[in-house]
């Protein structure tokens, strides 16, 4: 078996960043869909085969702190935090009215609520 070059892991890094950076963008326009963790997984790739991007990620005006603050404590911003559980309480209320199966009407919710206490349970800025 032969080991990856050192090339294909950096392609292996960065196309994982770029995905996660177009995933984000997805979050800017889809209001219900996440945008910061999303960065923040960009930026993790980034460190991994492509630091100029990362430095350009954390140097960011708007999510640059965010990241940082997620790097250095974990923090999670309050409005942050509400706004993910509105999200998540809201989508479950939908999908309890529409005409999914019920596996997914019960799945979806008890997959949101642990999700939920963590983000609660991440320190604020």
């Amino acid at each position: 078996m032969r080991l990856a070059s050192s090339s294909h892991v950096i392609l292996f890094w960065r196309f994982l960043a770029v995905f996660f950076i177009v995933l984000g963008l997805v979050g800017i326009v889809l209001p219900v869909f996440p945008t910061v963790p999303f960065l923040l997984l960009a930026t993790w790739a980034a460190s991994h085969g492509w630091p100029a991007l990362e430095q350009r990620l954390l140097g960011h005006a708007t999510y640059g702190p965010i990241i940082l603050r997620w790097r250095a404590r974990r923090a999670v911003p309050r409005a942050a935090k509400w706004f993910a559980t509105i999200g998540m309480l809201v989508s479950s209320t939908l999908l309890w009215f529409s005409p999914a199966p019920q596996w997914m009407q019960w799945l979806v919710p008890a997959v949101m609520l642990p999700i939920a206490v963590w983000i609660w349970f991440r320190p604020d800025e």
